[in-house]
């Protein structure tokens, strides 16, 4: 019995972990809302989003 225990605590451990991941991967790509400035050899730009 314990060790069915520890195989759904360690699904239960790789489902959150696959979640949170998930979520970061989500807040990563998310466009950057407001105003963007960015300084490059064409000089400087700024962009309203």
């Amino acid at each position: 019995m314990n060790n069915r225990n520890i195989l759904y605590a360690i699904v239960g451990a790789l489902i959150i972990a696959v979640g949170v991941l998930g979520y970061k991967v989500y807040q990563d790509n998310k466009k950057p809302e407001g105003l963007q400035i960015n300084v490059g050899p064409d000089g400087l730009k700024i962009q309203s989003k």
